[in-house]
């Protein structure tokens, strides 16, 4: 087995467990914009002393950061809030699993998203993969009691909350994207934990400002939670390593379509973990839009 898959693995488990803690924390103990913070308030602080080892250790000089980077950094960071916040929200509407499988819907939104802003083409195999994933959001859309639904029953809040996250998370992956490559350096490494660490930076600072603003007692409240959303942030933090590992030693849609157990992960801990119920329909909800991520990831 080559190196790239089981560090994909552990990319899809660490995203998976983050997202675990979070839910647990917003069932409870914080609001979502607290549990979306603990990600950044733990995080930030390590990706900064890593980065740093790391430039020392590796010799690279410091790059010149230009307002590209910051226009790109600042609004990815911005969007990868706005997502986050919108999947915590969606964990209090609908099960785990079905959240995740919600969430993983902007490996579709992304090929939308790049032809918009970026022109890329999109070919007819890549559309008919989008069309099968609209079948798969349509099963997960209505609410479980409801046996038989059309296309109303998939306005209700846990449909948009599920579509916005995946549609943000695909913005924030194209502004983040731009960032790295506006350094012009030539070690992959160091591009992606220099924006890595900017971004986090940045999405600390104005979590806190947000939440001291609108929700003062949010703050408090992730510092007390420390003993369980210190973890948020080491999760975070692994999984960003992980993922940006894996892109340096194998090609992004390879690592992709591996990292697509993160919906077999979810559903495990939404029945074994979390004790929820997961229906027939939804069962074959995640099943179609798995194949469609999967069909989508082949023909790009």
């Amino acid at each position: 087995m080559t190196l790239w898959i089981p560090i994909t693995l552990a990319a899809a488990l660490f995203q998976t467990l983050r997202f675990m803690l979070q839910r647990q924390l917003s069932l409870g103990t914080l609001s979502a914009g607290g549990a979306t913070l603990a990600r950044f308030f733990y995080s930030a602080p390590l990706v900064a002393v890593l980065i740093v080892i790391y430039m020392g250790a590796s010799g690279n000089e410091w790059p010149g950061f230009g307002p590209t980077f910051w226009i790109y950094g600042a609004v990815g960071g911005l969007a990868q809030i706005l997502a986050t916040v919108a999947t915590v929200r969606l964990f209090q509407a609908r099960n785990f699993a079905v959240g995740i499988t919600f969430k993983k819907t902007e490996v579709m939104q992304a090929v939308l998203v790049g032809w918009v802003l970026l022109g890329d083409t999109v070919s007819g195999w890549g559309f008919a993969a989008i069309g099968i994933g609209l079948t798969g959001v349509m099963l997960l859309s209505a609410p479980p009691e409801l046996v038989r639904f059309g296309w109303r029953d998939m306005a209700n809040r846990a449909v948009g909350l599920g579509l916005a996250s995946g549609l943000l998370f695909a913005v924030s992956g194209v502004c983040y994207r731009g960032a790295s490559l506006s350094l012009g350096m030539d070690d992959p490494l160091a591009r992606a934990g220099l924006t890595l660490s900017a971004v986090t930076a940045m999405q600390l600072v104005a979590m806190v400002i947000w939440l001291r603003w609108r929700d003062p007692g949010q703050v408090s409240a992730v510092w007390a939670a420390r003993r369980v959303a210190v973890w948020v942030g080491l999760m975070s933090m692994l999984g960003s390593f992980c993922w940006f590992t894996a892109f340096t030693l194998q090609n992004a849609a390879y690592v992709n379509a591996v990292g697509q157990v993160e919906l077999v992960l979810s559903a495990l801990a939404s029945v074994i973990v979390f004790r929820e119920a997961v229906s027939a329909r939804e069962w074959v909800g995640m099943g179609v839009l798995l194949g469609s991520i999967l069909m989508l990831i082949a023909v790009i």
